[in-house]
């Protein structure tokens, strides 16, 4: 039986601090994104927004000029361009909102350029098979089916859904090399030494299009706040406030059934979520 650990408030509070005086804009982390598509703009512009809610001092987008355009309408703050070379980034999110059989070759550089440095990723959807073989600390962040299709690109036999999914996880996290966050209700974070914690934060009204993209920009921006923290409590801390996110958003503080809820309601609601933490 593999022992897993339930993350609380308490736990996810050690991964979040005001600002102080000597504080500047990079001091609060430094996100970039290359996500979206011209099929799926939105996934960029909401990972976007979740970092700039969750709390990151700069945000930075690189992407096709449609998708950069969406994010600006949205969020001018944003800095759009190829160069990020110059802007000291804490983390990277990468993939969201992309399909890797629209990949081209040339993107598949660029991303396997980032993998293979020193700044730790964030790889979600479309950038999942990049992953075996990256040499960047990365948190991989599957549903149910995008952890299938990791398992068996892996050779790691799948598990049927009455089997132990901690165990699941923590055998990918293991054969991969990076941590896993499996997201779920009970969402599971994995990793390769053998690790597992369990986070149950969240609302059934978070199953709605969109709340992934939420979650990677919420994880960049706290990774880039805590350099050289463990990535799996980088992972369970973004985990965590991103359900509490879409609890306030729902309409469940007071512990109500709740109403239904959009993506983008969640990413608004993260400066409630990061005030109740630093509470």
């Amino acid at each position: 039986m593999i022992e897993v650990r339930e993350w609380s408030r308490g736990d996810t509070a050690r991964l979040f601090r005001p600002p102080t005086a000597e504080d500047d804009k990079y001091a609060r982390g430094v996100v970039a994104l290359r996500t979206g598509s011209p099929a799926y703009p939105g996934a960029a512009v909401l990972g976007v927004e979740a970092a700039w809610r969750a709390g990151a001092g700069f945000v930075r987008y690189v992407g096709a000029d449609r998708v950069a355009d969406a994010v600006l309408a949205r969020r001018p703050e944003t800095v759009v361009g190829a160069d990020v070379g110059s802007s000291r980034v804490g983390a990277w999110v990468i993939g969201s909102g992309t399909d890797p059989s629209h990949r081209t070759d040339e993107e598949s550089l660029a991303l396997r350029e980032i993998l293979a440095g020193t700044t730790p990723v964030v790889i979600d959807a479309g950038a999942l098979d990049l992953a075996p073989g990256a040499r960047a600390p990365f948190l991989v962040t599957p549903h149910a089916r995008e952890f299938t299709r990791l398992q068996e690109r892996l050779r790691v036999q799948p598990h049927d859904e009455d089997d132990d999914r901690a165990d699941a996880a923590r055998q990918v996290a293991a054969k991969i090399g990076g941590a896993v966050l499996l997201k779920g209700a009970r969402t599971l974070i994995a990793d390769p030494d053998g690790g597992v914690i369990a986070v149950e934060a969240g609302t059934g009204w978070l199953a709605t299009a969109g709340s992934g993209d939420v979650l990677a920009g919420v994880l960049g921006a706290v990774m880039a706040a805590n350099p050289g923290a463990a990535l799996a409590e980088v992972a369970a801390a973004g985990a965590w406030l991103h359900g509490h996110a879409a609890r306030i958003a729902a309409g469940e503080r007071d512990g109500g059934p709740g109403h239904p809820i959009v993506a983008m309601d969640v990413a608004e609601a993260l400066p409630h979520a990061v005030q109740d933490v630093l509470g």
